[in-house]
């Protein structure tokens, strides 16, 4: 059975906190004197980040590897207070990159601390999003449904729940449903903190799946929303795959395959998927058509420091 066609998801690929981190790491290298400094991967993908590194962008993993004085930016999934005051007392030009959903998320925490609940975090340990949201106050962390029955709050009834905004929808709805079971009086966000792009791009690979052989999500092996896409595409029954980039793809996915479904984690640049798609053009595939499911129009503004760089810089050479 000979290729024939790629089914693209639609959203897929940069959501609006991606873009704003990405441009605000290119908009400050343009506006301040290098070394310009990043703390993290300003977003889970290898070639966003090497693209900015030959920019001039340094990428360090902690604050102490940033001279005195320095610019940095803080990555689109936020930090600790912690780090926030490391930067303060080494006097450096911080630019927060923080995705604004995720800074939601942490306004929560502080809330509910505040208001004396025990908080319950649903995320995955050792994500970058999910140390960050746990720097802002005492919190749990679970990741699973089992999790839920070795929960021991002082107070069964003061207790909240949060959640990492790029999880599966479905599992963490699962988790919720079995929070409010054992604790009937938990509270949470007036809305569920999974971000809209997730969301959506989680829709769309359902949606996919019901017409496509072979599903491809372009994403780095990090990008917890791409590996929940993948997981996403499994769980509909389909054959579905991680790659970096176009040379991960193995020609023997493509065996008796006619329709390749592809789409993107939100960290991953178009350029990547249409790379994939003149690949598998190249492989016989004379058809290329969009699925979407949603539309977004979601944006961000710039961090108010930086925009206001910028336009001084933009008087001074007018």
């Amino acid at each position: 059975m000979p290729l024939e066609k790629v089914l693209l998801a639609k959203p897929r690929g940069f959501c609006a906190g991606v873009v704003r981190a990405v441009d605000i790491v290119n908009i400050a290298l343009d506006v301040y004197e290098k070394p310009l400094y990043v703390r993290k991967e300003i977003v889970h993908n290898r070639h966003v980040v090497e693209e900015l590194r030959t920019k001039g962008a340094v990428f360090v993993d902690t604050l102490l590897e940033v001279p005195s004085g320095a610019t940095v930016v803080f990555s689109a999934h936020g930090v600790a207070p912690e780090v926030r005051e490391k930067a303060k007392a080494k006097n450096l030009k911080v630019i927060d990159a923080t995705c604004p959903l995720v800074t939601k998320v942490h306004l929560e925490a502080v809330k509910y601390a505040r208001e004396g609940y025990t908080i319950v975090l649903i995320g995955h340990k050792g994500h970058e999003e999910v140390i960050g949201t746990m720097g802002e106050a005492p919190m749990v962390l679970i990741s699973s449904r089992d999790e839920v029955s070795h929960l021991n709050p002082t107070d069964p009834t003061r207790i909240a729940y949060l959640t990492q905004t790029t999880l599966s929808l479905d599992e963490t709805r699962d988790i919720i449903l079995a929070l409010r079971e054992r604790f009937p009086s938990i509270v949470g966000p007036p809305s569920e903190d999974i971000c809209y792009a997730t969301q959506n791009r989680q829709e769309a690979v359902q949606a996919i799946t019901r017409h496509a052989d072979l599903i491809l999500v372009i994403g780095s092996a990090n990008s917890s929303n791409s590996n929940r896409l993948v997981e996403e595409a499994q769980k509909s029954g389909s054959r579905a795959y991680l790659i970096d980039d176009v040379r991960d793809i193995q020609e023997s996915w493509l065996d008796g395959v006619r329709v390749v479904g592809v789409t993107a984690g939100a960290s991953a640049p178009e350029i990547l998927v249409q790379q994939v798609v003149e690949h598998l053009k190249s492989r016989g595939a004379a058809i290329v058509e969009e699925f979407e499911t949603t539309k977004e129009d979601v944006h961000f503004a710039l961090p108010a420091n930086l925009g206001n760089d910028l336009e001084a810089k933009d008087r001074v050479q007018a």
